[in-house]
C-alpha cells in the first residue's frame, strides 16, 4: 500500500467545505434569540427565512450558495492533480490561492462590491483550472 500524506491542498479542501457554513452563519448573525414574529431567525423554516432576507444578509446567503457550487470542481481538481502526480508544492500553493480568493470573494459579495467580486470569481476559477491542469503531462 502506498504511503500518502494529508497535503496542504487537502486541508484547503476542508476550509473550502466549511466556507458555505460560515456564509450561512453570517447571514443569520444577530438574529438568533430574536422572536420569529420580530424577524428573528426561524430554525423551523430556515430556507424560507433566508429567502426573505434583504441587503447583506441576502448576499451572504447567495455567497453560501455560490460557495457550495464552487466546491465540487475544487475538490475534483485537487484529487485529480494528486492522482496525476502533480508537483505537491504547486498544488498546495494554488489551493491556498484558491481559498484566499474565495474568502475575498465572500467578503466582497457580502459588502456589495459586485465588480470586484466578479473579478475574484474569475480569478478563482482560473486558479482552479490551473490546479486541474498542473499535473497534465
Amino acid at each position: 500500500m502506498q504511503n500518502t500524506t494529508f497535503t496542504l491542498a487537502y486541508w484547503c479542501v476542508l476550509v473550502a467545505a466549511l466556507l458555505p457554513i460560515v456564509c450561512a452563519g453570517v447571514a443569520k448573525s444577530g438574529r438568533f434569540g430574536v422572536p420569529r414574529k420580530d424577524g428573528g431567525y426561524d430554525n423551523v423554516n430556515p430556507r424560507e427565512w433566508l429567502a426573505r432576507q434583504t441587503d447583506w444578509r441576502a448576499r451572504a446567503n447567495a455567497a453560501q450558495a455560490n460557495s457550495f457550487e464552487a466546491l465540487p470542481f475544487f475538490i475534483g481538481a485537487v484529487v485529480i492533480a494528486h492522482q496525476l502526480g502533480a508537483a505537491g508544492g504547486w498544488v498546495d500553493a494554488l489551493a491556498v490561492l484558491f481559498v484566499l480568493l474565495r474568502v475575498l470573494y465572500v467578503v466582497t459579495y457580502v459588502s456589495g462590491k459586485a465588480a470586484v467580486r466578479s473579478v475574484l470569481w474569475i480569478a478563482a476559477l482560473a486558479v482552479n483550472i490551473g490546479i486541474l491542469l498542473v499535473g497534465y503531462h
